[in-house]
């Protein structure tokens, strides 16, 4: 079973264009490990507890729980206005949920991983968590990425992380693929080094903070937002066995790959998470893949509510359409690093490789195959080394294609599908059909080069499915063959049109993008 999540949203805002990519990355990669015949699990969900929720719901007169449903409500509209096709839904005030983080506390509470201590020090309001030394700058200050920071002095629980550490150490150093892509490791290294010997508050007193999940042995404090929220990756796969949820065993089966954003690899999902995994017996080789998404910025700054460049995902695909919006999602940045949101490219890429190359190749290769040979597709006569490259281009692009995706890298798959689309409308301009109809001894001819173009149309339409799946429906539609969505990257050969096929008249599925908008 291939098993993808991404990072819970923190229900305390509204979705931006970093969560539309997060999810949409999520689900091209499982629609494309579908593509493969992989059976597929996708969870994805909301973190809905923390101080920030219980303070920002304060702010507005109304409960926790009455926010909470209001932002969820948002995420999960974006989801399917997008087409994000998820198997598995997370909320962390599901009871569900808080049955298996209570069920975990109390294992690793009578294991000696819990204990409790009295602290005093920094506390980050925003980030929700206490603060050391080692997270001042060079000048001696708590930085602004930590925002509100205060002393306070107070008593709680702790999780032996500093037990874990040396294992996680020596892991890591040894893993080639738990971290992804592996630039990423060298950071997460660096900040287990300064993490030595520290240990992991997970509670906070119920006279600071009321909305989490109660301790179960001690119901004067709640679970820390962190410690809650990770657990989802395995509440909500049935680790704590519940009818309601699927099989932990038939889903958890090798390594599962968690989709975040750069932001959360240290130390939550890098150092938390897979100590707390180790706590719980999980062995080496069930630990997930981090797969650690970039940023996209506007003018070269991180978009942020302060600085006023936030880009809607929802206006996006309103004005400019899903279609466009998820194939800029993924085509425009390289996973693992960061992207410069610019609409002008969002429209210059949906015009020129949808619109201009893939489009134009289905609608000419249809219309001229009804204009000259009355919508009957056939293999032709004796092919030529125009033929013969246009068929191993196929092979090769879809070999890139396959590779790319395979390491996550759905900008490059995309690539290689384009070039193969390039070179099939530079063989319509060589082959000149058009010109070739004007003799009726040359219909052999006509027919073998109107079949390489269709032939490569039901193609693209397959490779194309993770990204743009009702595009690709459209083109099999066009195309008359609704079979092409029940293949497999292991089906395509060559000849997925029978001979005597016939094909109607095309209608444009990629529309050029006229509308000019500020975004």
């Amino acid at each position: 079973m291939f098993f993808v999540t991404t990072a819970i949203d923190y229900t305390n805002g509204s979705p931006h264009i970093g969560h539309a990519y997060e999810k949409v990355l999520a689900d091209v990669i499982t629609r494309y490990h579908r593509l493969t015949g992989e059976e597929t699990y996708f969870l994805t969900g909301v973190d809905q507890h923390g101080q920030k929720v219980q303070q920002t719901a304060e702010k507005e007169g109304i409960s926790p729980a009455e926010y909470v449903k209001t932002v969820t409500t948002r995420f999960s509209a974006l989801w399917e206005k997008i087409g994000v096709h998820y198997d598995g839904w997370a909320e962390t005030t599901d009871p569900r949920h808080i049955r298996c983080v209570q069920a975990i506390l109390s294992d690793l509470y009578a294991q000696g991983q819990i204990y409790k201590k009295t602290y005093k020090g920094f506390y980050s309001v925003r980030q929700e968590q206490f603060l050391t030394d080692r997270d001042r700058d060079e000048t001696g200050n708590f930085g602004p990425e930590w925002g509100e920071v205060t002393e306070i002095e107070e008593e709680n629980y702790y999780f032996k992380l500093s037990d874990h550490t040396p294992w996680l150490r020596d892991f890591l150093e040894t893993s080639e693929d738990t971290i992804l892509p592996g630039f990423r490791k060298s950071e997460l290294i660096n900040a287990l080094e300064k993490n030595t010997g520290a240990d992991l508050c997970i509670s906070r007193p119920k006279e600071r903070l009321t909305w989490g999940i109660e301790l179960p042995f001690d119901p004067d404090f709640v679970t820390y937002v962190w410690f809650d929220a990770l657990i989802n990756y395995i509440s909500f796969i049935g680790y704590a066995p519940d009818s309601s949820l699927p099989n932990f065993k038939t889903i958890w089966t090798g390594r599962p790959v968690h989709i975040i954003g750069k932001d959360i690899l240290v130390p939550a999902h890098g150092i938390y998470w897979l100590a707390m995994l180790k706590a719980l017996d999980f062995a080496d080789n069930q630990m997930p893949q981090l797969l650690v998404h970039g940023w996209w910025n506007r003018s070269g700054e991180k978009m942020s509510k302060s600085l006023g460049n936030i880009v809607d995902p929802v206006e996006l695909a309103d004005t400019f359409g899903v279609d466009a919006l998820r194939y800029y999602l993924v085509r425009d940045i390289h996973t693992g690093k960061d992207s410069n949101f610019d609409v002008e490219r969002l429209v210059m890429l949906f015009n020129t490789e949808l619109a201009n190359e893939l489009g134009n190749l289905c609608n000419r290769a249809l219309n001229m195959s009804v204009r000259f040979t009355a919508g009957i597709i056939s293999p032709g006569g004796v092919l030529t080394k125009d033929d013969t490259a246009l068929q191993q281009s196929l092979i090769d692009c879809t070999a890139a294609y396959r590779k790319a995706m395979d390491n996550h890298e759905i900008s490059m798959g995309l690539e290689a599908l384009n070039r193969h689309v390039v070179h099939c409308n530079q063989y319509a301009e060589r082959m000149k059909p058009w010109e070739i109809n004007k003799n009726p001894e040359n219909k052999d001819r006509l027919a073998t080069v109107l079949h390489h173009l269709a032939e490569s149309v039901a193609h693209c339409a397959v490779l194309l499915s993770p990204v743009l799946p009702d595009a690709a429906a459209k083109l099999a539609a066009q195309l008359k063959l609704p079979q092409l969505s029940e293949l497999k990257l292991d089906d395509l050969t060559w000849g997925l049109i029978p001979n005597g096929h016939e094909i109607e008249k095309p209608s444009p599925v990629f529309p050029r993008i006229e509308v000019k908008a500020e975004i």
